[in-house]
């Protein structure tokens, strides 16, 4: 039945002259809000003191929305940003999730698993109401992925606290290779969604001497140079 109203539209679109009915157009992507940082979604920023999430060398977000968690994405790339989720602060065995800026210059959303140091894409992606853009040499995007999830290995249950791993680097023919930095940052503790907060992590580039080592070494040096040697 739908395919015959179709064509008696395009049948007396052509004999009246009126125009087809075209698809409307798809929206924009939305820009992510860093205001809302640790009161309605946790945010993790990595790079320049004050930089958001047009402007950090990283940057993720994460809120609660009903039966689902939604995250925000973005960094200094052409190739791919990714989050993983980790029992612990090292690469492997971890669930990952990737923004992929392909060829064509869309972003698509991948589903990952870590072996070790080697990613492996998995076919079953827990993610939906995909969206992500390419602009700025920047790759961003919003997804959202289930709190809850049947038991599996590839898939954790986000309603249990993960370590936090941050990664990006870039993409050929739309395939990940190795990420930007060999240490890339992680969170400090484990991240529980049901809390919100607003963390920023320095870059390498802005790390002064506030570090404990660095202050230990101050404080060995100047103790080295006010007893002066024997």
């Amino acid at each position: 039945f739908l395919v015959l109203v179709f064509y008696l539209v395009m049948i007396y679109s052509y004999y009246t002259g009126y125009p087809f009915p075209t698809a409307p157009p798809v929206d924009p992507f939305a820009k992510i809000r860093v205001d809302d940082c640790g009161k309605t979604k946790g945010c993790f920023r990595y790079g320049k003191p004050g930089c958001n999430a047009e402007t950090c060398d990283y940057f993720l977000s994460y809120r609660r929305i009903g039966a689902d968690v939604e995250f925000e994405l973005s960094a200094d790339t052409d190739g791919w940003v990714a989050v993983g989720f980790s029992s612990d602060k090292k690469m492997g065995g971890d669930d990952v999730m990737a923004c992929v800026h392909d060829d064509n210059g869309r972003v698509r959303i991948q589903h990952f698993y870590n072996v070790g140091q080697w990613a492996k894409e998995i076919q079953r992606n827990p993610a939906r109401d995909e969206e992500g853009v390419f602009e700025n040499n920047r790759v961003t995007c919003r997804f959202k992925r289930p709190v809850y999830v049947p038991r599996e290995e590839t898939i954790v249950d986000l309603h249990l606290s993960w370590y936090y791993l941050f990664a990006w680097g870039p993409a050929i023919q739309g395939s990940i290779t190795r990420h930007d930095i060999d240490s890339p940052p992680v969170s400090e503790r484990v991240v529980s969604i049901y809390k919100y907060e607003d963390i920023f992590m320095p870059s390498a580039a802005y790390q002064t001497f506030s570090s404990p080592f660095c202050l230990l070494l101050i404080v060995a040096l100047t103790f080295y140079l006010l007893m002066g040697t024997p």
